[in-house]
């Protein structure tokens, strides 16, 4: 029997990750102001839904640091009144936070067991979301991921997105650090994952991302090589971008849904989206 996630509503639907699910009441920023206390309350006590999966926030790291303010009241005020009423209606809370809740000092991936030590806005402002959940409910799903890339033209405004651009733009050399770690993650995959939790009604933190860590080096490399770009991909260090020379490593280990490849994933991407 076909799961039915008909009385699942989604925040920031419009969104890259958004694009990948084709189910439930879908609702953008334009129809949900999450930091509208009253907005949020009216529309969820209208819809009740079972679930809700809160995909809305602020994402951008270069504009959460220029104003916190605003990343605050996206990302932890909007996310405690979503919590609130979830709690209203009885509903389950699932929400998407991020690598960034980490410190990115330890030479390995993190765990669900490791200590969030945020170092920037945006993971701060995530992390505090993440807080106001866990002291807000008890049915809620937290999923962490990492590296997203998804949505292809005019919605992927991340590095593969980018690199995308200047590779279409002839760019001849494009720089890439080689000492920054991650977990690649795409959008669709990352929504396959977030089905198995609603299908499965489990509940806790989860990290979902693809399997694998990468330089964002050997990442570039293999958007390069799988479009057959004539581009050089230059190995620089992470100084070069203005990233902490001490913040170099910021995978996942996947928990406990083991996504394919990065690479297998990337390549469907580029061959489907673009």
């Amino acid at each position: 029997m076909k799961d039915d996630f008909s009385k699942t509503l989604i925040t920031g639907a419009g969104g890259m990750i958004g694009s990948y699910i084709d189910f439930g009441i879908r609702l953008t920023h334009d129809q949900l102001d999450i930091t509208d206390e009253k907005a949020v309350f009216e529309t969820i006590t209208k819809y009740k839904p079972r679930t809700i999966i809160h995909l809305a926030g602020a994402t951008d790291l270069k504009q959460c640091e220029e104003n916190p303010d605003y990343a605050y009241r996206v990302n932890f005020i909007g996310t405690y009144y979503i919590a609130l009423a979830a709690r209203e209606i009885g509903a389950k809370l699932i929400y998407i936070s991020t690598n960034s809740v980490f410190d990115g000092l330890q030479s390995e991936s993190y765990k669900i067991s490791d200590t969030p030590n945020p170092q920037n806005v945006y993971g701060r402002s995530k992390y505090l979301g993440e807080l106001s959940i866990r002291g807000i409910l008890e049915n809620y799903a937290i999923v962490r991921t990492c590296w997203i890339f998804g949505g292809g033209r005019g919605k992927d405004k991340k590095l593969v997105g980018k690199i995308m651009e200047k590779v279409a733009q002839g760019t001849p050399e494009i720089q890439a650090t080689e000492d920054h770690f991650g977990s690649p993650t795409y959008g669709k995959d990352l929504v396959a994952g977030i089905r198995e939790i609603l299908s499965n009604e489990t509940t806790g933190i989860f990290h979902i991302v693809n399997t694998g860590v990468c330089s964002r080096f050997q990442e570039v490399n293999e958007i390069v090589k799988i479009i057959g770009s004539k581009s050089i991909v230059k190995p620089v260090p992470a100084t070069t971008f203005g990233l902490s020379a001490d913040r170099l490593h910021e995978g996942l280990e996947p928990h406990p849904t083991l996504l394919r490849p990065w690479q297998d994933a990337l390549k469907e991407y580029l061959d489907t989206e673009w």
